[in-house]
């Protein structure tokens, strides 16, 4: 390992761009002639579209055109699409319900795209819209999931509002499990719903070039390919190869930048119909309530326990709410994303989970930081806690007596983990939060008149979701596969074109690092390039922490490429046989003497040389290569909370946290350690203080920061981290991912630690101070009968 190499711990190259305000982002670009995009939304959940008249909007100041769902039907624009097909238990595909970029004949949320007016300005923009005026013919709303069934049907393809009736596992050796239970634990639990809220806002800019006929697209996305697929084949804007799509600087995405939206769609189709550039920027409202949200489940689980303290299976039964449409990935997460990780880090010989979607007319729901694992986790820890309650274990020791501890382990749901060490993390994690001490810490809280309680969350997951075969088999409509192109430059410098995306995973240092310590040169002579459409060969972008499994993985083929073509121009420099040439350290030297020539002197012999050795070769140095892993990866590990409640406020201030991790191999351990810290405060905000609240007509109540309470810095402790270390056998450089995994340990760390503070199993996130001082009285009453 060099100092600027693979497991170097060196500051993010990107970070002085952005600290000093030089980062390029879409609200950074304004093209020549641009015109300014506003949306009327829907200002009810739920209604009929009788009548919009436009007139009085078309002649106001500035304004250059008002289009309307008649517009976008006329000129035959695709819906907007979910991209993985799920089909009910009875063999019946998902209903499908159409999704129009611009309303057509109905609303079905707060939010809803009615029409959107162009203009010269966004003032005039907005101001024209209050013209528009629509006759709405209001319906009753359905905004949660106990009336959802028996509500208003929202759309007609869809009977009950029952998006699907999923099921997985065996149900018939999941029941004999139960039947043969020496006990079952039974929990009810709600996952709520959340908003991402990234520090930069979706944004979009749509040209037309008429001298080529073709569309470009400025927007922020974390997987541009994947946008310009879905506006090319399925909405059917433009053909790919007349298609352009850039996504400069994003500034975070947590998922909700991985999905195609209405607004881009249609900046871009306007932008050719006025032959001039649209702009369109979200604001903080309209993020809140048309950004697509996460998590949003109802569940009920049951955990079947043997004599010894065995698990011997699992039922889970959820309910989940995917909003008013099918976002891009909405129907894969309550299903695939999910129901396959409720083993945990457990070998559970029987396990059924059965999941039935529905609409709501609520804002669209789908992957968000984790998507499917931290609910999936959620599940499980909280259940295994409670068991080893019941059972009077210590909560450590029931999950040690239940790990999987031979690999590979074939889940009952479709799962092979490969590797692990689940005691290790455990073990490390138990050590550096001092639990022998958490005894005497209680002791003095209980002194001072406050509750402390401690948590475990030993969760895994499965990601770099990528393995085309087995997600096209689940019904995803594209392989998952990540492509990557390197390029060298005569005197040695390296360009990377990678399909994945940097919004602020830190890939311009990490990619760089890679080939740092594979080719012996400087960070600083490795340049990553990755967001445009026409520089990139096609890509699938950055989600399910896959960049590093999956996307360092074909940068790392790609080497693999261009080490075998730089040995045989090495092998003619050097007048040697090119089995006789070793490369090492930046190098190239025969076997058993002193020749050699360093890396620029043998890339610059690639552009001028004409032969080597007597063979004809290309000249030049670029490779590209696809990588498409045999297997999901699966991060684990050990999260424990330790938290202190003044029962007298309800108030709850974390004072540990521990993480241990094990996620294979390191490109760099401090990015990897900013990761962390980020999900768990993300997993705090989740367990404590987030949750997005409709009322009963369907309007958003939490739309703003004032209303959706996000985790402040006084709200997350110091962390503890700690690694484990089993590398990934299915890439070359042993990874396992990171980008999520405190997001999805976190939550029930959370609630295990206060429910044992409280001693009181019903609550339910966000734990608020109003909930625990309610849960606290009961423990008030309980300290003073002891």
């Amino acid at each position: 390992m060099g100092a600027t190499g693979i497991g170097a711990a060196i500051p993010r190259k990107e970070d002085h761009r952005f600290i000093t305000g030089k980062g390029r982002y879409v609200d950074d670009i304004n093209r020549p002639g641009q015109a300014y995009a506003y949306f009327l939304r829907s200002p009810h959940a739920h209604a009929k579209i009788n009548r919009i008249d436009t007139s009085a909007a078309q002649n106001a100041p500035g304004v250059v055109e008002v289009y309307t769902g008649d517009d976008i039907a006329a000129d035959k624009v695709g819906g907007l699409i979910c991209g993985w097909l799920i089909h009910s238990k009875d063999g019946s595909p998902m209903n499908a319900g159409p999704h129009p970029a611009l309303a057509q004949g109905k609303v079905r949320y707060v939010g809803d795209h009615v029409a959107v007016v162009i203009a010269d300005t966004l003032a005039q923009a907005r101001d024209a819209a209050e013209k528009i005026e629509v006759d709405y013919e209001v319906l009753p709303a359905v905004i949660d999931l106990a009336n959802a069934q028996s509500g208003a049907q929202i759309h007609d393809v869809a009977p009950n509002n029952v998006v699907y009736d999923w099921h997985l596992g065996d149900k018939a050796a999941t029941d004999k499990a139960f039947a043969s239970a020496k006990h079952v634990t039974k929990l009810q639990l709600v996952n709520n719903r959340l908003v991402p809220n990234p520090m930069e806002p979706r944004a979009a800019v749509g040209e037309y070039e008429e001298g080529t006929d073709s569309l470009v697209l400025y927007t922020t996305s974390q997987n541009p390919h994947v946008a310009r697929l879905v506006l090319s084949a399925f909405i059917g804007l433009a053909p790919e190869h007349k298609f352009r799509v850039i996504a400069p600087d994003v500034g975070g995405g947590f998922g909700s930048k991985i999905f195609i939206y209405a607004e881009e769609t249609i900046c871009v189709w306007a932008a050719r119909k006025i032959r001039r550039p649209v702009k369109w920027n979200c604001d903080r409202t309209e993020a809140f309530l048309c950004d697509a949200h996460g998590r949003d489940h109802v569940t009920h689980a049951e955990l079947a326990t043997d004599a010894e303290g065995k698990i011997t299976g699992l039922r889970v039964s959820t309910k989940a709410n995917l909003g008013a449409y099918l976002s891009t990935f909405a129907s894969s997460v309550p299903t695939y994303l999910y129901v396959p990780l409720l083993s945990g880090q457990y070998n559970i010989p029987a396990i059924y989970g059965e999941v039935m979607a529905l609409y709501t007319n609520t804002a669209p729901v789908d992957a968000y930081r984790g998507a499917g694992r931290p609910e999936a986790t959620f599940v499980i820890e909280r259940i295994v806690e409670m068991a080893a309650r019941e059972l009077n274990m210590d909560p450590a020791e029931f999950r040690r007596k239940n790990f999987v501890t031979q690999f590979p382990h074939q889940t009952p749901v479709i799962m092979c983990y490969d590797t692990g060490d689940y005691d290790a993390s455990l073990k490390k994690a138990q050590e550096i939060h001092d639990i022998a001490g958490f005894a005497s810490r209680k002791a003095k809280s209980e002194s001072q008149g406050k509750l402390r309680g401690l948590g475990y969350s030993a969760y895994i997951e499965a990601c770099g979701i990528a393995p085309s075969a087995a997600v096209g088999s689940l019904g995803a409509g594209v392989g998952l596969w990540e492509s990557a192109e390197v390029r060298v430059n005569p005197i040695g410098t390296v360009e990377i074109l990678t399909g994945s995306h940097s919004h602020g995973q830190g890939h311009e240092t990490t990619f760089a690092q890679l080939v740092s310590d594979r080719l012996g040169i400087p960070i600083d002579n490795v340049s990553i390039v990755h967001g445009d459409t026409d520089k990139v060969q096609m890509g699938m972008g950055t989600y399910g922490s896959r960049s590093g499994a999956v996307g360092m993985s074909a940068i790392f083929k790609a080497l693999d490429k261009i080490e075998v073509k730089a040995k045989k121009v090495a092998a003619h420099v050097l007048e040697a046989s090119e089995g006789d040439i070793e490369f090492k350290d930046g190098k190239f030297a025969v076997k058993g003497t002193d020749k050699n020539a360093d890396w620029g002197t043998i890339a610059l012999q690639a552009y001028i040389a004409h032969k080597f050795n007597g063979q004809e070769l290309e000249p030049g140095l670029k490779e590209s290569a696809f990588w498409d892993p045999t297997n999901f990866t699966f991060p684990a590990g050990v999260h424990i909370c330790e938290l202190e409640v003044d029962p007298a406020t309800g108030s709850t201030t974390i004072e540990k946290w521990t993480a241990v991790d094990d996620f294979g191999n390191l490109i760099n351990p401090m990015i990897v350690e900013g990761q962390v810290h980020g999900g768990i405060a993300q997993g705090v905000g989740q367990a404590l203080l987030e949750g997005a609240i409709y009322n009963e007509d369907g309007q958003l109540i939490t739309a703003s920061f004032m209303d959706y309470c996000m985790p402040r810095a006084h709200d997350v402790p110091s962390y503890q981290v700690g690694m484990t270390t089993t590398p990934c056998p299915s890439n070359p450089l042993g990874i396992k991912g990171c980008g999520e995994a405190g997001a999805i340990a976190s939550p029930p760390a959370v609630i295990n630690a206060l429910t044992n503070a409280l001693g009181h199993e019903n609550l339910q996130m966000p734990a608020t101070p109003e909930r625990v001082w309610k849960a606290a009285q009961g423990a008030r009453l309980r300290m003073a009968a002891e």
